[in-house]
């Protein structure tokens, strides 16, 4: 280690230390490589960002510890005609600041995440209405049938209209235009833990909500969230008993950390794809060597740069065998996904090479490939792995490796070539994935997150009927006959599922979610 990140190190660790001294029996730590971005809700659809503001914020229905649906601000809801659900929704409820809960907020909440700068439009993209029918009743129409609605809104999270008026936050924070206001740092949810503080990129605290409607299992107190973006601090710190609670733990520390007095970790399968994406829209690429015409548009360049990757060279030395590699947008425990599909092209660089000749780049080209640093478990390294194949191939990738506070901003603009991303389906479905990132690209947020914009009817056709159908065998037929003709079409590069790893003190109890939510109300720590 050089003496700068020595000193870095040596800096968070004196923090930490400081804070702990500060720290009550029933204070729980936790430190992350990232920071949520925003504290508003509706402004990034990315997991730490929902996981983190689900602690403050509610949805009218979330998932029990078994990812089942459960009910929240909703207490019930049901189907009163194909394309209209009722919520019946919960009494007695209060935001923080003590204003009453009522549908009004439920109307507001929906449109606000269908508008100008919301991140969760491909939630309300297919509805048609909100409408009041009561304080504590709403209705929701949607365009078509829609039988997985209550799964959809599940992420979906209800804020307060008198807050937000009142704030001047009744539009999301809009992180692809850098624009911010009182909901980014401030909040007044419904949740079982309110926001004490927040320092972005430094701490947020979070204390338990005394007047909570529900039950709160744990009995935590406090919350210190911290961001720690060097693994072997985060590591460090966990070890020393600076944090309870850290993750992701670098694949090559697990052993460490379970041989530690202090900290075991809790490992296990996540339901997160990660995948590359191309631009396959733009006439021209933004940021390749190749002038007048987009290589990516051709199937022979995609297919040539997914059979270059050394996808198992990847598994074994940059994962360390904590993944999964898949053929498909989604893994096992997703609905819709089968092991007769989830067959990869085979690692065959002699034949990448073939395909790249045969559509013109004998000599291969440049591209710039945008990727995060400290979103996903060992992304930088990933890229740096499938820069070093394509290589191989004539390819030369020009890595642009960065913070994910301004690797989303930058890829959600589409201001990107040649990407890596990953994908939780939000339902358990596939979809989700299928709409947010193979649907063809429109104004009301489908193809929210197909950020190269990749089109084909026949997929747009097969996602709209797989959302209405609700006979199960002919449904997952058509999830199928879409997935069959992505991977045909060579539409993005699956790569694979990587797996959980948390770091946690033996003094603490806590509930893993295979979505990688991390929720305090399920926290508890011994004296």
């Amino acid at each position: 280690m050089s003496l700068k990140k020595s000193l870095v190190a040596a800096a968070v660790l004196s923090v930490l230390a400081a804070t702990s001294l500060m720290a009550g029996a029933q204070t729980i730590r936790i430190a992350n490589q990232g920071d949520a971005l925003s504290l508003d809700p509706h402004s990034l659809n990315e997991t730490l960002q929902l996981s983190t503001t689900a602690n403050v914020y509610e949805m009218l229905v979330g998932r029990n510890k078994d990812l089942t649906l459960a009910p929240l601000l909703a207490t019930s809801w049901k189907q009163t005609s194909p394309t209209v659900w009722r919520f019946e929704l919960r009494k007695g409820v209060q935001f923080h600041d003590g204003t009453p809960f009522s549908a009004d907020d439920v109307v507001f909440s929906f449109k606000r995440a269908a508008g100008e700068g919301s991140d969760m439009q491909g939630a309300t993209t297919d509805i048609k209405e909100v409408r009041k029918v009561g304080d504590l009743a709403v209705e929701i129409e949607t365009r078509g049938p829609f039988p997985i609605l209550p799964d959809v809104i599940s992420q979906l999270m209800i804020m307060s209209k008198k807050w937000c008026e009142e704030n001047q936050a009744t539009r999301p924070v809009d992180r692809r235009k850098g624009i911010e206001n009182t909901a980014s740092f401030k909040a007044n949810g419904t949740g079982p833990f309110r926001v004490r503080e927040r320092q972005p990129n430094v701490r947020t605290v979070f204390v338990r909500n005394n007047n909570y409607w529900g039950k709160i299992e744990g009995n935590v107190q406090e919350v210190i969230f911290t961001p720690i973006a060097n693994p072997a601090t985060r590591v460090a710190a966990l070890i020393s008993g600076e944090v309870e609670v850290m993750e992701p733990v670098p694949v090559q520390d697990v052993a460490r950390v379970n041989a530690s007095p202090n900290a075991r970790v809790i490992a296990g399968p996540e339901l997160r794809t990660i995948f590359l994406g191309m631009d396959q829209k733009r006439d021209e690429l933004l940021y390749s060597s190749v002038k007048g015409k987009n290589p990516f548009k051709d199937k022979r360049v995609r297919q040539a740069f997914y059979q270059a990757i050394d996808i198992t060279g990847i598994q074994r030395t940059v994962m360390r065998g904590a993944s999964r590699p898949t053929a498909l947008l989604v893994g096992p425990g997703i609905n819709g996904w089968t092991a007769e599909q989830d067959k990869r092209l085979p690692y065959d660089v002699e034949a990448a090479k073939k395909l790249l000749a045969d559509a013109g780049y004998p000599n291969g080209f440049e591209v710039t490939m945008n990727c995060p640093n400290d979103r996903y478990v060992n992304d930088g390294q990933i890229c740096q792995s499938v820069a070093a194949s394509l290589a191989k191939i004539g390819v030369k990738i020009n890595l642009a490796a960065e913070t994910k506070g301004t690797y989303f901003p930058k890829v959600l603009r589409r201001d990107t070539s040649f990407y890596l991303l990953g994908w939780t389906p939000t339902t358990y479905d596939s979809h989700n994935a299928l709409s947010s990132l193979a649907a063809c690209v429109d104004d009301k947020g489908t193809g929210q997150f197909n950020l190269g914009a990749y089109c084909n009817p026949k997929v747009d056709e097969l996602t709209k009927k797989i959302q209405s159908e609700t006979d199960k065998p002919k449904r997952d037929a058509m999830i199928k006959e879409a997935f069959a003709i992505h991977a045909d079409d060579v539409g993005h590069l699956p790569l694979h599922q990587q797996s959980l790893a948390w770091g946690v003190s033996k003094k603490v109890e806590l509930t893993q979610l295979a979505d990688n939510w991390m929720m305090f109300k399920w926290m508890s720590i011994k004296p």
